[in-house]
């Protein structure tokens, strides 16, 4: 599996739809416009917050309030999937076994 970037819309704290694109972690939009185009959904505007989130932590949501147009979900969660990226592993001590 390649890079990609997994699309999710949630509708009362459940996923909706989904679709994954592949992408670069560089250049998210062009995938995030074929997913949205693919799903029927509007394409989300990017807020300055949406673009920190997906630096520091290559995902990011977008609310109905960053759409031009109404849409019928809770939030549109949008990740990063690189399968060779090392594993990270929790430094909490609960989390040792």
């Amino acid at each position: 599996m390649a890079q990609a970037l997994w699309v999710r819309t949630i509708r009362h704290h459940r996923m909706d739809r989904q679709a994954v694109e592949p992408c670069t972690r560089a250049n998210p939009q062009d995938a995030l416009l074929e997913v949205c185009r693919r799903l029927d959904i509007a394409h989300p505007i990017w807020l300055d917050k949406n673009l920190r989130d997906w630096e520091e932590f290559g995902q990011t949501r977008f609310l109905p309030d960053a759409f031009m147009e109404s849409v019928d979900f809770d939030r549109m969660e949008i990740e990063f999937i690189d399968p060779d990226a090392p594993k990270r592993r929790s430094n909490d001590p609960r989390n040792a076994f």
